[in-house]
């Protein structure tokens, strides 16, 4: 019968080793702080300056600082979780927040192609591929397998 001071011990059962999580590597923690940095900017742009976002030939009015407030909330949300999460060591929820980052951004990126934008495609789609590639490093299991969904 195993002793109850057994599982204090590194290395001695399954029990300890669930209990000591490797730590997070220091690539994924450079993109998830490059990531949360570039999300938080995005947000304070949105606030401070929303025509940055836009071309120069469009208008600023009340409808675009209302949309750029909902940017800026949900960029500085997900910032805010990024390094949140990072500091915790919560490896399955940063994960699958890296996840949803990554599949913002590539929507961003079609949208940013459907409107005709396109300078800024090739770096929105790295973003997002890079954020892609760190969740399923993060994981235990990729993405598209289901074990990422279930376990």
């Amino acid at each position: 019968m195993p002793q109850r001071n057994d599982r204090l011990q590194p290395g001695t059962n399954a029990v300890a080793s669930l209990d000591a999580p490797a730590p997070i590597g220091w690539w994924l923690r450079a993109v998830v702080i490059l990531g949360a940095l570039l999300m938080a900017t995005g947000a304070l742009l949105a606030l401070i300056h929303p025509a940055m976002l836009v071309s120069p030939h469009d208008e600023i009015n009340g409808a675009v600082h209302i949309y750029a407030g909902y940017l800026a909330s949900r960029n500085m949300a997900m910032a805010i979780m990024l390094i949140a999460l990072l500091s915790l060591s919560a490896k399955r929820a940063l994960s699958n927040l890296m996840f949803l980052v990554a599949l913002v951004q590539l929507l961003d990126a079609c949208i940013d192609c459907a409107e005709a934008r396109r300078p800024i495609v090739p770096g929105v789609i790295f973003l997002g591929l890079v954020f892609l590639f760190a969740a399923s490093r993060l994981s235990t299991y990729p993405f598209w397998k289901s074990e990422f969904w279930t376990h």
